[in-house]
């Protein structure tokens, strides 16, 4: 059993758990919590778990075969609190390897519905977008170089798993991938404030991709540009703009109530 932080496993998690450059020359990353690990491990991301000693007495009286099929460490109750990145942990913490996905896979689906993120800040509103990218159907993310790091501790929380199934890439330089995009014929929506045409009135039946930007200043003017049309969510009262997840949101369930509808029209009778 590990007792001590000074562990050289115990300090790699708190290294990834801190340190994007870790992460990213390790391939690795941590997840906390029953859910997250139960994921990874059926998604065969699973490198190892590490369990508190509590944890482990309990699931071994519910079931003593739960930990022969997977490597793990057990340890001490105050050690994995001090690993842990949350306030209350569940008693289970694991080292995962990132999904891999490329470029020419995402923007060459046929039926691409895409969401392209410019400097998203905040790790909480990045996770819920791609939990909510998921649900609606977005076949994928591409992230410019400066948003935040998908594999942050917040942003695997609020990602509830989407992590494991949504596929993404970061973009070296945005304004390329904006241009492959184009070329693959994929019309791109700029949500932009105070410009274009009201979200709800534009077509999204055909390949498309939906681009949000920063959350304090928007897109920039020269993506924004390089967009096929403005689009706008409307709003009343003094509202100046809304969350960037949210208006994700609006904007990725109106392309899925497009194709729903699309799907689901009924053949007429010969």
């Amino acid at each position: 059993m590990i007792t001590s932080a000074a562990n050289p496993q115990i300090k790699r998690i708190m290294q990834l758990q801190k340190k994007s450059r870790a992460r990213m020359e390790q391939g690795a990353f941590v997840t906390e919590g029953i859910k997250m690990f139960e994921e990874s491990k059926a998604g065969g991301y699973l490198m190892k778990a590490y369990v508190s000693e509590s944890f482990y007495e309990e699931k071994q009286q519910e079931d003593p075969d739960y930990f022969d099929v997977f490597p793990y460490e057990i340890v001490s109750d105050r050690v994995l609190k001090e690993a842990s990145d949350t306030l209350t942990p569940q008693g289970i913490m694991a080292v995962v390897k990132k999904p891999v996905y490329d470029l020419k896979t995402i923007i060459t689906a046929p039926d691409a519905n895409l969401l392209l993120l410019e400097d998203i800040r905040d790790p909480g509103n990045l996770g819920t977008i791609l939990r909510t990218a998921e649900g609606a159907g977005v076949t994928g993310i591409i992230l410019s170089k400066s948003s935040v790091d998908m594999y942050n501790p917040k942003v695997i929380r609020s990602t509830m798993g989407a992590i494991y199934r949504m596929p993404f890439i970061y973009a070296e330089v945005f304004k390329d991938v904006l241009i492959q995009i184009k070329k693959n014929n994929i019309s791109v929506y700029a949500s932009y404030l105070n410009a274009g045409q009201t979200y709800d009135e534009v077509n999204y039946q055909d390949k498309c991709a939906i681009l949000i930007g920063n959350e304090a200043n928007g897109l920039s003017s020269e993506t924004a540009s390089m967009s096929d049309q403005y689009i706008k969510i409307p709003m009343e009262g003094n509202v100046e703009s809304l969350n960037a997840a949210v208006a994700a949101a609006i904007l990725m369930y109106e392309v899925y109530h497009q194709r729903r509808k699309k799907a689901f029209i009924p053949v007429p009778p010969f």
